[in-house]
């Protein structure tokens, strides 16, 4: 059994995260999405992987390579859509496959359940089935896949998760997956929906938190680093290499913590958190429901809930973020109501004393007045003074 999984694409409904890193690397519990695709394979035994990889190719190769991961990289020049990065790796392909998305969490119960089928897709229920490729079903066969329709008959949506063979690059002409899958049904084409047991698809950045949620608690538990004797620590807990956990710092799982960071003392991490490596968490701050990537500093005082942080953030003292309810327009899925605190891209920096409410923030930006509070949408490189 091979297995074609698509990392080429740009991701960008989840922008500013996406604009320096593919989705497929965006980190979740600590753990690039992409990496839960692989093990979910491995877990059922299949090793011949292919990788198609476009978008920022040079971090998933570097990452595939640094990991040692069994697979095969090939490279989509171009992003013609799906059905052209499946043809790129076509030459590699014997007779059945699995093709899955490397952007969408999947576990290994599901690919069991579809692994053994000649075509299917893996589908699930989705409370919003709008943003998805819509399933309709009949006497046991898929019939129809409706592309993100405006009234859905059904909430039942495709995962981007297949069993075929090489019969189906026949109909696999124009740019996307979904169109070769309804041309082989109308050409009498047996297509079974499998149900999925577990997955998730992050289309908007905040989506992330409850990812991230879901995964931290399967997360295996571990406490490396240095504690202090005078912390306090409840839960499922994971603590990376060389951290540092000051005293009278209370932590309470799920949480993961990566290797090299300093936190504390006198800090309180709550339950769905990640903290990324070489993170900073300095005195008297508070950090709960948040997803935090790599060498990001949180200055003193600070109070960070339900918010996405990217890399190499600099979030002076007093810092807090104010989860509310706002409507943004979203490229692609127009206009999305949606709670929580913040999203930062990479490389933010805001000055003391800044509230930070209900916002998205682009990379590279700089909050520069001090005692103010953000809303709304900030781009990219702006400085708001």
């Amino acid at each position: 059994m091979q297995a074609v999984i698509l990392a080429a694409g740009e991701g960008t409904r989840l922008r500013p995260l996406t604009l320096s890193r593919p989705k497929a690397l965006v980190p979740v519990a600590n753990t690039p999405i992409l990496k839960y695709v692989i093990d979910a394979l491995l877990a059922n035994g299949i090793r011949e992987i292919i990788v198609v990889v476009g978008y920022r190719k040079e971090h998933v190769i570097r990452y595939l390579n640094e990991s040692n991961l069994p697979v095969r990289v090939v490279y989509q020049e171009n992003q013609l859509g799906t059905a052209h990065a499946l043809r790129c790796a076509e030459p590699y392909l014997q007779d059945r496959f699995l093709l899955l998305a490397g952007d969408n969490y999947i576990d290994a119960a599901s690919i069991a359940r579809i692994m053994n089928e000649r075509n299917a897709i893996l589908v699930t229920d989705h409370p919003s089935p709008t943003n998805f490729g819509v399933v309709i079903e009949r006497e046991g066969l898929v019939r129809e896949i409706r592309e993100k329709p405006t009234t859905p008959d059904s909430r039942i949506v495709s995962t981007g998760v297949y069993a075929l063979d090489r019969s189906f690059f026949k109909y696999a002409v124009g740019p996307e997956v979904p169109h070769a899958i309804q041309a082989m049904i109308r050409d009498g084409g047996r297509v079974v929906p499998v149900q999925a047991v577990d997955w998730q698809d992050a289309i908007n950045p905040w989506d992330l938190l409850e990812l991230n949620s879901k995964l931290l608690g399967r997360i295996d538990a571990q406490r490396a680093g240095t504690i202090s004797r005078s912390s306090k620590l409840y839960g499922l807990i994971r603590i990376g290499k060389g951290s540092e956990i000051g005293p009278n710092t209370y932590i309470h799982g799920p949480v993961v913590i990566g290797e090299a960071c300093t936190i504390g003392p006198n800090c309180v991490i709550m339950p769905n958190t990640s903290i990324g490596s070489r993170v900073t968490i300095e005195p008297l701050s508070y950090v709960a429901h948040s997803l935090v990537m790599d060498d990001v500093v949180i200055g003193s005082h600070s109070r960070v809930i339900d918010a996405v942080v990217g890399e190499g953030c600099r979030l002076a003292d007093h810092t807090a973020t104010w989860t509310a309810e706002s409507v943004f327009e979203r490229e692609k899925e127009g206009f999305q109501k949606a709670s929580f605190g913040a999203v930062l891209g990479d490389r933010v920096c805001s000055a003391p004393f800044t509230i930070l409410k209900n916002c998205i923030i682009g990379n590279n930006a700089s909050i520069q007045a001090g005692n103010s509070t953000v809303t709304g949408v900030i781009p990219d490189d702006a400085v708001v003074i």
